[in-house]
């Protein structure tokens, strides 16, 4: 069941996504998240928006770890950042490129979302925002994001750093053939947990056609309504190296901190290896695109 990602052996091929401020959900916030990915041995992705700093999350265990990026607008406040992330021992960048702007979050607007102080960012850039317009939230991103980020920036950010860089937010095969040709070494299919754009494809009815992209030429990894094994076992038939899974992991924070998240590691990693052996795969590998079908394959004969 185990696998490797960019040269690292996890356990199974089930890794924590990037997901912002986790201690709006338990006190000890990514680093209860770290802890469990780390005693679950695969590899947790720190956000950018995280509420536990890069240097709390590295020293809280010893683990393998990727951080999510956000290129700022301030881009000497980016590279301070990605060389703290490498002086940590954080092992890849994964640049995340579907959020120019933020999507129309309806529910923060309506509640008046309030954020955290992002710790990421204290004594180089202040995180306070006062709106009277709906979400703190969005005004907050406004103000930091760059929205002129573009192809090019894939080179500064590789002049900068020496760490591998994957892209998160692809969700065509023009995109993953670009990305391949400006140098990332991974691509994460991810349509921001449908937060984005209404009416975006779902990441699972896309998967394929960026893999095929692709070409084995770059890990190719899958995020997106991972709720069950089966939904592991479905999105590695149809070429994905590994799954990413968000909102579930929060939920187990939320309720029993660091092992609430281990248990829904657990219990992932269980549901996986069960449908693997009812369907008579010893190893990931044994994991075919003939154990799936989808609308759009031809019917099988029955000769």
């Amino acid at each position: 069941m185990s696998t490797t990602i960019l040269g690292y052996k996890i356990s199974a091929p089930v890794m924590i996504a990037p997901t912002a401020m986790h201690q709006l959900a338990h006190p000890e916030g990514e680093v209860a998240t770290a802890r469990a990915a780390a005693a679950c041995n695969t590899i947790m992705i720190l956000s950018n928006m995280s509420t536990s700093t890069v240097e709390e999350v590295a020293s809280s265990c010893n683990a393998v770890r990727f951080f999510q990026l956000y290129v700022l607008k301030r881009r000497d406040i980016s590279a301070q950042i990605v060389h703290r992330v490498e002086k940590n021992g954080y092992k890849a960048i994964v640049l995340t490129v579907d959020t120019p702007r933020l999507g129309r979050r309806e529910a923060d607007i309506k509640n008046r979302m309030v954020a955290p102080q992002l710790r990421n960012f204290e004594g180089l850039l202040s995180t306070e925002v006062h709106t009277d317009k709906g979400s703190n939230l969005e005004a907050l991103v406004k103000g930091m994001y760059d929205t002129s980020l573009s192809w090019e920036d894939i080179g500064w950010l590789k002049s900068i750093t020496n760490l591998p860089i994957l892209i998160k937010g692809v969700l065509t095969h023009e995109n993953a053939r670009k990305a391949v040709e400006v140098g990332v070494a991974g691509i994460v299919v991810s349509n921001h947990g449908a937060r984005q754009l209404d009416y975006a494809p779902a990441t699972i009815s896309v998967l394929e056609e960026v893999v095929h992209a692709v070409g084995g030429r770059v890990p190719v990894l899958f995020d997106g309504g991972v709720r069950r094994g089966t939904d592991v076992f479905k999105a590695l038939a149809l070429g994905a190296q590994a799954v990413l899974v968000g909102r579930p992991v929060v939920y187990g924070l939320a309720v029993n901190g660091e092992r609430g998240v281990r248990r829904v590691i657990e219990m992932l990693k269980d549901e996986f290896e069960l449908t693997m052996a009812l369907s008579g795969c010893p190893s990931v590998k044994d994991i075919t695109r003939s154990h799936v079908t989808t609308e759009f394959d031809k019917p099988r004969s029955m000769l």
